[in-house]
């Protein structure tokens, strides 16, 4: 490096010297590597349902196929001899199971930016744990689990409203 300064005019080394220096403190400073941002997490916004829709007996199945739904909601009906009763959490949740787990947990209705309605644990919306919900009227849930490894094993659920079913305890 001393060659290469003795060649230089003498006002153009001391420039060239602190030109490299800080060059050299600018590569200092940079990133080593790409840089990388956290994943951005969708937006929380209102559920379009109250949570209080979900607080009953439900008659329950599950289907694959599109094509099986009709058969499967006459099956869900038939299930209301032994209902699967949803109540409201001590918060704003209903106490319901979640995927292979036989705990009864604290669910909350989730909605995201993009329109979709999802419930869970309080988490960003559409979590792996989350169900989302497809349909839901006075009388019918349809819903489905986000993970696809889940959503193969259980399928998509039917909850059909037991007549006259009061709401007690999950079970």
């Amino acid at each position: 490096m001393v060659l290469f300064f003795a060649r230089l005019p003498p006002p153009a080394g001391p420039v060239v010297a602190a030109g490299l220096a800080l060059l050299l403190a600018g590569c200092a400073s940079a990133p080593s590597g790409p840089v990388t941002q956290a994943p951005v997490q969708p937006a929380r916004v209102a559920a379009a349902y109250p949570v209080t829709a979900l607080v009953g007996s439900w008659g329950v199945a599950s289907f694959r196929e599109d094509r099986d739904r009709p058969r499967t909601e006459t099956m869900a009906r038939q299930h209301c001899r032994l209902p699967y009763v949803i109540t409201k959490g001590p918060t704003d949740g209903v106490m319901m199971h979640v995927a292979d787990d036989a705990k009864l947990y604290e669910l909350t209705l989730k909605g995201s930016a993009d329109g979709k309605i999802y419930l869970g644990f309080d988490a960003p919306p559409g979590h792996p744990q989350d169900r989302q919900i497809l349909s839901l009227t006075e009388n019918l849930i349809v819903m489905r689990f986000v993970a696809p490894d889940v959503h193969a094993r259980y399928g998509t659920f039917v909850y059909v409203r037991c007549p006259g079913g009061g709401a007690t305890a999950a079970r």
